[in-house]
């Protein structure tokens, strides 16, 4: 029996400072090793074979992926390392088929309803600490639809990364990756350039755009909870999460008949297969309206 649990503390080391992934991909591999470690100790085509089973009585299939994936790098990782000389993943079939889960997205009308209210509880706001709280809050909801970034990407913008004068935000994807986000909105401009303002003398202990009560960086979760208190407070019924501002930002510019790889390069995507997910969206979108707006269900002929 192999004994490959000796080297998976190797591995955690080499993703961390050879392949400089980040801490929640690391966190992904341990975990997913764990659980393997637990089901077998065992490195072989069977065991991995029963595992795989396993997973997919257990977990959605974009969850198994992931796993598998774990896996596979692993192996990756032992045989680059010399530690084995078979791969035994050799004649292993890992395709697992995803159900289409189309992105969810939020109507235009609903964005424009939630950002109105940002701006109204600032007005509202009864002491500075309301109003400050406000200027931020409103700027993160105009930069979340304004740029289709991550929350994750948003909460870690610098100060240096967000430039008014040249009309732009730097940020920084998954795997570190770097991209360039014009911002040419005048209102959304005004609005990082107010909070800016009001945030630059509190920013003592920290270099992160937004910033809490403490000062420190604001987290995923307080952005989370945030909106979802604002559309709660404006009746909106509508469940609506920061990501959804990504799925609506893409949406809406390919409804506007942008080009599918200018949206790629927004986004920070990799892939244009990952981008493509958004042109079934607008199929869905055009099927309904020819369904209700075409002209012809209006005619009515005698032997329909």
């Amino acid at each position: 029996m192999f004994e490959y649990l000796l080297f998976m503390d190797d591995f955690i080391i080499y993703c961390q400072f050879h392949k400089n992934l980040s801490e929640k991909t690391i966190n992904a591999y341990r975990i997913d090793l764990t659980q393997y470690r637990t089901f077998s100790h065992e490195l072989t085509r069977e065991s991995i074979g029963d595992y795989i089973v396993h997973l997919n009585k257990c977990y959605k299939p974009k969850t198994v992926k992931r796993k598998i994936a774990t896996l596979k790098a692993f192996v990756h990782f032992l045989l680059i390392k010399d530690r084995i000389d078979t791969n035994p993943f050799d004649k292993i079939e890992t395709s697992i088929k995803e159900p289409l889960m189309l992105p969810k997205t939020i109507p235009l009308d609903t964005i424009g309803r939630l950002i109105s209210f940002a701006y109204k509880q600032i007005n509202t706001a009864k002491t500075d600490y309301q109003i400050n709280c406000s200027i931020r809050n409103a700027a993160i909801i105009e930069l979340l639809f304004a740029t289709g970034g991550r929350v994750a990407e948003i909460c870690s913008l610098h100060s240096r990364d967000v430039d008014i004068v040249h009309r732009r935000v730097k940020l920084y994807g998954k795997g570190s990756k770097e991209r360039v986000v014009p911002i040419e909105n005048q209102s959304v401009l005004n609005i990082l350039e107010r909070y800016r303002a009001i945030s630059e003398k509190k920013r003592i202990t920290t270099d992160y755009f937004f910033i809490n009560k403490l000062g420190h960086r604001i987290t995923e979760q307080s952005v989370r909870n945030m909106i979802r208190n604002y559309y709660k407070q404006c009746g909106i019924t509508l469940h609506i999460t920061p990501h959804m501002f990504r799925h609506s930002f893409a949406t809406l510019l390919l409804e506007e008949d942008v080009d599918i790889r200018y949206i790629q390069r927004l986004l920070g995507h990799s892939s244009i297969t990952t981008t493509q997910i958004y042109t079934h969206v607008t199929s869905a979108k055009q099927k309904e309206i020819i369904k209700s707006k075409h002209p012809r269900n209006k005619l009515n002929i005698y032997g329909d």
